[in-house]
């Protein structure tokens, strides 16, 4: 994932929670906001040490920046996301966790409609 895309001020991370939106199923949540730049979209992400130790909080990381690089041209643009990723996550697949991961975008109408 590119750096420019990602979230990494406190601030920001406040404003989402404080300003945004969210949507949530069993793996995931995640909140969304309006962005004031021009880039297509920016990421953050957060695991919490309830999931497990560094090595599982930073793969689940790695696991859901991984699946949005694959589907950045779907996301839709000017928004700031911040996935919080939940325990039931820990031990699904890849697959299982994309699909999860964009149910959870496409209900809160964040992906671009397809043609």
């Amino acid at each position: 994932m590119q750096r420019k895309l990602r979230l990494r001020k406190r601030e920001d991370f406040s404003r989402i929670y404080r300003n945004g939106k969210s949507f949530a199923n069993n793996q995931f949540v995640v909140y969304w906001s309006r962005q004031h730049q021009a880039d297509p979209f920016r990421l953050g992400v957060s695991a919490s040490k309830k999931i497990g130790n560094a090595v599982v909080r930073n793969r689940m990381r790695r696991m859901v920046k991984e699946i949005v690089r694959q589907h950045t041209e779907r996301m839709a643009g000017q928004l700031d996301f911040i996935v919080i990723v939940r325990k039931p996550a820990v031990g699904m697949k890849m697959k299982e966790l994309e699909k999860s991961l964009l149910h959870v975008f496409k209900r809160a109408g964040l992906l671009k409609q397809s043609r």
